[in-house]
């Protein structure tokens, strides 16, 4: 079967310009490759039939003769003994390596680190930092202003950040060219690995700086002023933008991240931006009704009317009472949750009255003489 046209194959007109050969060759090897075609089992004779086009295009010499005499021009009579374009084997089939490392850096760059890249691999972006604050429900119902010290890596002050002594710049790595990382064939695969010379920086140090070693940061604690916003709830992260451990050899700093920790409190427990507080009342204020005064989270009091014959865990709503809303405007509410108490220590004298207003009459404990009278149904049925 005739060979098709190299320019067919690379899809480009015929005296493409070399940059319009590069383009159409990366075009191809993107949708030919054999790793993005293992479904497609003529990919890999089409990747090399791109290849070996690419490898004669891309050449001015050859280039110049494949347009005069057609693929005759590496076949034997015009290039003499069976002349093949170099780096092609006995199979006239292209080395992959040769032709593909050309335009390797455009397909994978970004992935791979290539050239693109070598600029970015001199410097190493700096750690994120967290830091644990707690605070208390009262500071998290108002918002803060508060002074934390962090020990973190900051860019050393004698060399500027650029680890040299004398501030100078480093130099560029002779093993990698300040790629940052060394190419190795293995068959048919070009493998890439960081570079054991720069340890992926790219750059080499002659003179490291007596202070940093070479590293363009020192150890230090920093003191950081923050402000905590009302309505903050454990698990609150804040996010400070550039305030991280410093980049290495002049690298951008990282994020320091705040995580919040509302502890415990006394008298309230929170439920989102809702307050919950248990209030005991005496078995007289609950039976009889009456005023009570209970506490907010904000230092001031509520006055709440409690209902005649009210029962433990019976609740009453504040309406805005509670926690502010973070980010959202507003407060929630604070509901209070009586718990009726049982007196104790009780004198002969109050025994003696309570007694006495038991045997007057059984209407007053309606629960406690529905639940017996039910049970006592229970009891004749397993009798029956």
């Amino acid at each position: 079967m005739a060979k098709r046209d190299y320019y067919d194959t690379l899809g480009v007109p015929k005296g493409a310009s070399a940059d319009e050969i590069k383009k159409g060759f990366r075009q191809k090897a993107k949708e030919l490759h054999p790793d993005r075609n293992s479904d497609n089992p003529n990919a890999e004779a089409q990747f090399k039939e791109a290849n070996e086009a690419y490898e004669v295009l891309k050449d001015a010499e050859k280039k110049a003769a494949y347009d005069r005499y057609g693929h005759a021009a590496f076949e034997g009579g015009m290039g003499g003994r069976g002349q093949r374009p170099a780096g092609f084997g006995a199979g006239g089939q292209g080395d992959f390596a040769s032709a593909f490392s050309d335009v390797f850096d455009d397909l994978f760059g970004d992935m791979m680190g290539g050239r693109g890249g070598a600029r970015g691999q001199r410097a190493t972006r700096g750690s994120d930092l967290r830091y644990n604050l707690r605070v208390s429900l009262e500071e998290a119902y108002g918002g803060l202003q508060k002074t934390i010290s962090v020990p973190t890596a900051v860019g050393c002050s004698t060399c500027k950040g650029s680890g040299a002594e004398g501030g100078a710049e480093p130099s560029i790595c002779p093993t990698c060219s300040g790629m940052g990382k060394v190419r190795a064939q293995q068959g048919f695969f070009t493998v890439e690995r960081t570079c054991p010379t720069c340890s992926g920086a790219g750059q080499t140090i002659k003179n490291p700086c007596a202070t940093c070693h070479g590293q363009g940061r020192v150890q230090k604690e920093r003191s950081l002023s923050i402000n905590i916003p009302a309505g903050v709830e454990t698990g609150t992260r804040i996010r400070l933008s550039g305030e991280g451990e410093a980049g290495l050899r002049g690298g951008p700093t990282g994020d320091l991240y705040i995580f919040i920790e509302v502890t415990e409190h006394p008298l309230f427990q929170r439920e989102n931006q809702h307050l919950f507080c248990h209030v005991p009342v005496s078995i007289v204020d609950a039976a009889l009704g009456g005023d009570i005064e209970v506490p907010n989270i904000d230092g001031g009091r509520s006055r709440v009317k409690v209902p005649a014959g009210s029962q433990s865990g019976k609740q009453m709503r504040l309406r805005g009472k509670g926690m502010p809303v973070l980010r959202g405007g507003g407060h929630g509410d604070m509901y209070i949750e009586l718990a009726v108490e049982t007196p104790i220590n009780l004198t002969g004298r109050q025994k003696e009255l309570l007694r006495e207003f038991d045997k007057l009459g059984d209407d007053n404990n309606p629960a406690s003489s529905g639940f017996f009278k039910k049970v006592k149904t229970f009891w004749d049925g397993m009798k029956g």
